[in-house]
């Protein structure tokens, strides 16, 4: 999955989601069946490596009530390879929508070291991938649509929010970052921890932080890496991200004039950006036909690029997608790194967001949302003029429905041990800014500060994986936040 925040998807899927009810205690005997079960691990997938063993995990679909029927949660570990085990390391990958088990085969190397000490455990959160999927029917729009007509905009929202109705059961209002963070605290007696250790990048790093606020007691060693916000309204959030986009894009700018291959290579970054800026502004006004009859405006290109700053790995395939959309040669490449999420990423995406955040928008009806529309535009497009149009229609995100539970924004200091948090400065999806304010929101955390590319530290820098690898096998953190400068992306980008 590309697309790791709240705004990296064209995915306009408000499903009308309730606000959740306070759970009851872990000790409450009615899970007294969920906290006391046992994994079976058996066979993964033929896909998987070999080493890895799969298994299921039982929850309630709704811990207020666990007499409304269960869901069962696909999960897949790592086994621990060394003789000095310290338990499971449980990952979330973000999203939200990424499947942890699949995630984690995908990553099996990146995971080999701390297998000597843990058994890595990932796991599909409800709602994902294997874990009872929630679905809106493919009715997202398609990549390059623009919602800045307000009236179209609060229709699409409609019509997203009753096919997520259609298409899903009860499971829909039951997966915000509150239940998943209960789901763990299952898992994590399942796999008979009396703490929880913990990765979580992206949208992950937003479970930790829920996780630990909720279970103070029983959070280990945990790692927030990329972090989210825990409290912006939708309009500041979507500014810091379209910030952090242009920031990034400014990297691909400097390392491509540094290539040979490049079409770009000896020119001036900053002409590059400009260039690219008017690109997206021109095939706004005159798209072009991408295979297969699909439109490829100005929108379309910022998404392609968008989807590309997350892993520098996807560098190269940018830089030579720009090269044959200035040479008039065909928009494969640019197409397909503009192909939007699958239907239950795109639904995860906006469904679990708006369980958790209680912006619902502009308060009242088509007319003033367009005043608000049209106010913000020029300030999105000053932002970046590549990626602010098309990211502007998502301060409308949650329009219309049922206020979520807002548990997140109220996190303040709850009395976890100290964690490791990692920003990363030319993050394009979680800004490094939000690093700190949720480290200053824990009261108890140490941050590293990767100066580099990508999103998230762990896997784009050597200095950040020895921080997080000490941590989480001697406990030992760093002596005060600590700067990990920024690692050379070669011409494969890596």
């Amino acid at each position: 999955m590309r697309c790791a925040t709240l705004f990296c998807a064209a995915a306009l899927t408000a499903a009308a989601i309730g606000a959740t009810t306070p759970p009851p205690a872990a000790d409450d005997p009615r899970l007294a069946e969920f906290y006391q079960q046992k994994i079976g691990w058996g066979p993964c997938p033929a896909s998987y490596p070999a080493s890895m063993q799969c298994g299921k995990l039982k929850v309630p679909l709704d811990y207020a009530d666990p007499a409304q029927g269960t869901i069962e949660l696909a999960l897949a570990r790592i086994p621990v390879t060394g003789s000095a085990r310290l338990g499971s390391l449980v990952l979330n990958y973000g999203g939200p929508g990424e499947s942890g088990a699949d995630g984690t085969a995908e990553r099996f190397d990146r995971w080999r070291d701390l297998a000597k000490s843990y058994d890595v455990v990932g796991f599909d959160p409800r709602g994902i991938a294997k874990s009872a999927p929630i679905s809106c029917g493919g009715a997202l729009p398609l990549v390059g649509t623009e919602y800045l007509d307000a009236s179209e905009l609060l229709r699409a929202t409609k019509r997203a929010a009753r096919a997520c109705e259609s298409h899903t059961g009860p499971i829909l209002h039951h997966v915000g970052t509150v239940d998943v963070t209960r789901d763990m605290d299952v898992l994590r007696a399942a796999l008979g921890d009396p703490k929880l250790n913990y990765w979580g990048g992206s949208y992950g790093s937003r479970i930790g932080a829920v996780y630990a606020a909720q279970f103070p007691q029983r959070a280990g060693r945990m790692i927030l890496d990329g972090v989210d916000t825990l409290d912006k309204p939708l309009a500041e959030l979507a500014m810091d991200v379209v910030k952090g986009q242009q920031l990034a894009f400014e990297g691909f700018a400097r390392w491509c004039t540094k290539q040979p291959t490049c079409v770009y290579t000896g020119r001036d970054p900053r002409k590059v950006v400009e260039r690219v800026e008017g690109l997206v502004a021109q095939l706004d006004k005159a798209p072009l036909t991408a295979k297969g009859g699909k439109k490829f405006n100005g929108q379309t290109l910022a998404f392609a690029i968008e989807n590309s700053l997350y892993g520098t790995r996807s560098w190269p395939e940018l830089a030579d997608g720009l090269g044959r959309l200035e040479r008039d040669e065909d928009l494969t490449v640019l197409a397909e790194l503009a192909e939007p999420e699958t239907d239950n990423e795109g639904a995860a995406l906006t469904v679990v967001n708006c369980s958790d955040i209680t912006d619902r928008g502009v308060r009242g009806d088509a007319k003033a949302l367009q005043r608000k529309l049209d106010a913000l535009l020029p300030k999105f497009q000053k932002a970046s003029p590549i990626f602010g149009r098309g990211e502007l229609w998502e301060i409308e995100l949650c329009h219309g429905q049922p206020p979520g539970d807002g548990f997140a924004a109220k996190i303040n200091h709850p009395g976890a041990p100290p964690m490791l948090l990692v920003g990363v400065r030319n993050d394009p999806a979680t800004p490094y800014r939000w690093s700190e304010e949720t480290a200053s929101r824990l009261g108890s955390a140490m941050v590293v500060d990767y100066e580099g590319q990508g999103h998230t530290g762990y896997v784009h820098s050597l200095c950040v994986k020895q921080h997080v690898d000490r941590f989480l096998v001697t406990g030992q953190l760093p002596d005060g936040n600590t700067i990990c400068p920024a690692e050379e992306v070669n011409a494969n980008g890596e």
